[in-house]
């Protein structure tokens, strides 16, 4: 007898871009929190707004989620996932089933100045290797995800201030 997916299937985010962006930062996708929320980077405990706070010296986590995303699009720095819809129970990556990738060649397209995509932790660094070819500069940084506790925050900053690094055209 076949087991039925019980799981719920889900609509990611449409991008966070624009004509300035030169750095996309890649997730796999988002949470429970973020999802009820409708707004990347919901939960709490996800070191995601607070390490950028860190990487940009300037106060994320107190502003309005608007105001957050203004922020990064002047930066130079853009969000999205590797997946636009998946079927999942609860928040975790490993329990991500029927993952559909997003359209990045159309991206490509789009965004032509995009010159470096940072991924936002080894499931979304599986697209890697297509982001490399394409010429684009890569970066995978450690997952902002309370799940991946076995770093500290000052250990995950560390890396996630190579996004301060002037991206070079590819």
């Amino acid at each position: 007898m076949n087991a039925i997916s019980s799981a719920p299937s889900s609509q990611g985010f449409p991008p966070v871009i624009n004509q300035h962006t030169h750095t996309l930062i890649l997730g796999s996708f988002p949470g429970i929190a973020s999802l009820e929320a409708q707004q990347y980077y919901a939960f709490p405990a996800n070191q995601f707004w607070r390490l950028l706070s860190a990487v940009l010296n300037s106060d994320l986590v107190s502003l309005p989620y608007p105001e957050r995303l203004q922020r990064l699009l002047s930066a130079g720095i853009g969000l999205w996932d590797i997946y636009r819809q998946c079927e999942r129970e609860g928040s975790l990556d490993s329990a991500i089933r029927k993952p559909e990738c997003n359209d990045f060649v159309s991206l490509r397209r789009q965004f032509p100045q995009l010159q470096r995509v940072a991924f936002n932790g080894k499931v979304a660094a599986r697209l890697q290797k297509q982001f490399s070819d394409w010429g684009l500069i890569t970066l995978t940084l450690p997952s902002s995800s309370p799940a991946h506790a076995s770093w500290s925050f000052a250990q995950k900053l560390e890396v996630w201030q190579q996004l301060c690094d002037a991206p070079v055209a590819p």
